[in-house]
């Protein structure tokens, strides 16, 4: 792989992230209050029906439970357990919890991939959770134990959930937006039944709902994974891994935007830590390769 396509590629996949970092803003301002489940399959399921009915492919052979596990850690668990933590936690401590996804990608990458644990990638583990920890800790700042519990069961589920999915690759002959439908509609199918029962419809649907359920299942949910999972196919799975850090920085981005919120001399500090920690993660021929782009624009 070239290192400038590599260098585009890590940055489109990073869109997907970015993207997701505004769920904790919509979560708060536009859902039904106290609806994780509710929140989950409306992003999930509409989206995924509409790219298995365009795709008009259904998985076969070993692909049904392949698919099914994919759906299950990637949409179904993940969604929950991040609706969850969003509902529990201010966005910045969810965010803060999330960062084990890539030492749990380490770790899993090691035993299924094969993949060398090194040096830098420890040192980039820490640096991120570092740099993560001064964007979004804020002194008052508050722990919730459900909160934390469910933002560290959605960051080993969705870690699983990459790994595998870079191990297994996608079906031949079958296009990421098809495979990227027939997990959403996994992941929503298996959580629906319990939304309805645990939570039932709600009685009133605002138009600040149908707005964010909208964003969510389009933006955040289609166009995202597939950018995701088209990532994870071209790129290592513990780099794209990292591109995860990209939601915290796009949270305190639109908290700084949307909120009103200020930005710290320690939050700027965060920031550049963070994005360090994301171009250490990548290949050492990636990271060249974004030197020499930064060299010759200042030439």
């Amino acid at each position: 792989m070239k290192a400038g396509g590599a260098l585009r590629d890590s940055l489109f996949t990073a869109l997907a992230p970015a993207v997701w970092g505004s769920t904790y803003l919509v979560t708060t301002e536009l859902l039904p209050p106290d609806r994780p489940l509710l929140a989950s399959v409306v992003r999930a399921l509409p989206a995924g029906l509409l790219l298995v009915a365009v795709g008009r492919a259904l998985p076969r052979g070993m692909w049904w439970w392949r698919t099914a596990i994919l759906g299950i850690l990637n949409i179904g668990a993940f969604f929950y357990f991040l609706f969850v933590a969003a509902y529990h936690l201010p966005g910045g401590v969810a965010a803060l919890v999330m960062t084990v996804q890539p030492m749990l990608v380490l770790v899993l990458g090691a035993g299924l991939l094969g993949a060398r644990i090194q040096a830098v990638h420890i040192v980039s583990c820490v640096l991120g959770a570092l740099g993560v920890g001064l964007l979004v800790l804020q002194p008052h700042a508050a722990l919730d134990f459900v909160g934390v519990v469910a933002g560290l069961a959605g960051a080993a589920s969705m870690a699983t959930g990459l790994v595998l999915t870079k191990r297994w690759g996608r079906p031949e002959g079958v296009g990421v937006l098809t495979f990227t439908g027939w997990q959403l509609t996994v992941g929503g199918v298996v959580l629906l039944p319990f939304m309805l029962a645990g939570e039932g419809l709600p009685k009133t649907i605002t138009v600040e709902n149908i707005s964010g359920f909208l964003y969510l299942s389009v933006i955040g949910a289609l166009l995202a994974y597939a950018v995701w999972f088209r990532g994870i196919e071209k790129l290592p799975a513990l780099a794209v891994s990292f591109l995860s850090f990209a939601s915290p920085l796009a949270a305190t981005v639109l908290g700084y935007v949307v909120l009103g919120q200020t930005l710290s001399v320690l939050q700027l500090l965060g920031a550049v830590v963070v994005i360090a920690a994301v171009i250490l993660a990548q290949p050492i021929w990636m990271r060249r390769a974004a030197v020499d782009g930064r060299a010759r624009v200042s030439t």
